[in-house]
């Protein structure tokens, strides 16, 4: 068992109803076949998607989604009823065609009789660059739940385009119009992916921001709740869930993020790990920025004539 530190946590490699943190290093797998039924109030990850990175290995498509398969039926038996399920996937790519994850995922999860509540719109504005079809900019998180389930959307709101507008007529003529504490955060999120000069950036080559789990935890869980993460990878949902005061488990198989996971949580619990604020707004470089502007003579490749 983990030992607790000044900032209250104890972090474990085996599960305990008491621990703050579980990190188990190993195959997601064995770390689920160990938790109690309906343990988890959020399960939220990102698996590999079958891509051949440097933390995954490539095998046929039919392979990976059996091995998919079998990792979530075992997050729906230790889902919480109320609990949520949030997949967020992105595409697998083979010989240049493009094969939506979460397309191909969605019925393993309807199988277990879990409802989808949103198709959530992950928007990013930096990735690889494609020169035969259009640089992808998105992916999605799927969010399945049991038929009762905890949505708190006051935590999450965001500012009002309109803030000032008034009911122009009836029976509230001249009373506000918007909720006082912001609108509904939509199922289009625009929030920056971790890229090198992001504050949050590791070494893992695919990292969760922080904030995209954030808005998950404060919607969907409340505090002294179990968050779940089957793929941490370096630790952003354990990040997210310490900070918010719930309980967090999570496998990873690399040594190296598991080290990570252990320092990034431990320095959130101390409130000393710098993140992207939830809610900030997009930078847009000022005009008068020379990366801005427009070269005077600029040289167009590949143009058609």
């Amino acid at each position: 068992m983990g030992a607790v530190d000044e900032a209250g946590i104890r972090i474990t490699s085996r599960y305990a109803p008491d621990a703050s943190v579980v990190f188990h290093r190993g195959n997601c797998l064995d770390l689920l076949r160990t938790l109690p039924a309906r343990a988890a109030r959020l399960i939220v990850t990102s698996p590999p998607y079958n891509l051949g990175k440097a933390y995954e290995r490539r095998r046929p498509l039919d392979t990976y989604l059996a091995e998919q398969a079998r990792v979530i039926a075992e997050c729906d038996r230790v889902l919480a009823d109320g609990g949520s399920i949030c997949w967020q996937v992105g595409n697998h790519v083979a010989g240049g065609e493009v094969f939506p994850l979460d397309i191909l995922l969605y019925p393993l999860f309807k199988r277990h009789g879990l409802a989808l509540r949103n198709r959530i719109v992950w928007h990013f504005e930096h990735g690889l660059h494609c020169a035969r079809r259009f640089s992808g900019r998105h992916e999605t998180i799927l969010w399945f739940t049991r038929p009762d389930y905890v949505f708190r959307l006051d935590p999450v709101r965001v500012p009002q385009k309109y803030p000032g507008k008034r009911h122009y007529k009836g029976p509230r003529a001249g009373q506000f119009s918007c909720h006082p504490l912001g609108k509904n955060p939509g199922d289009v999120w625009v929030i920056p992916n971790v890229k090198h000069n992001h504050v949050e950036k590791t070494l893992h080559p695919c990292q969760f921001p922080v904030e995209l789990v954030e808005r998950l935890v404060l919607a969907l869980t409340d505090r002294g709740d179990l968050v779940l993460d089957p793929y941490m990878g370096v630790g952003s949902t354990a990040v997210a869930a310490v900070r918010h005061d719930r309980r967090t488990v999570g496998a990873e198989t690399d040594p190296h993020y598991v080290r990570i996971a252990r320092t990034r949580v431990r320095a959130a619990a101390r409130g000393r790990l710098r993140t992207r604020p939830l809610g900030r707004p997009i930078y847009t470089p000022s005009a008068r920025h020379a990366v801005a502007r427009r070269p005077e003579a600029p040289t167009i490749t590949g143009a058609p004539g």
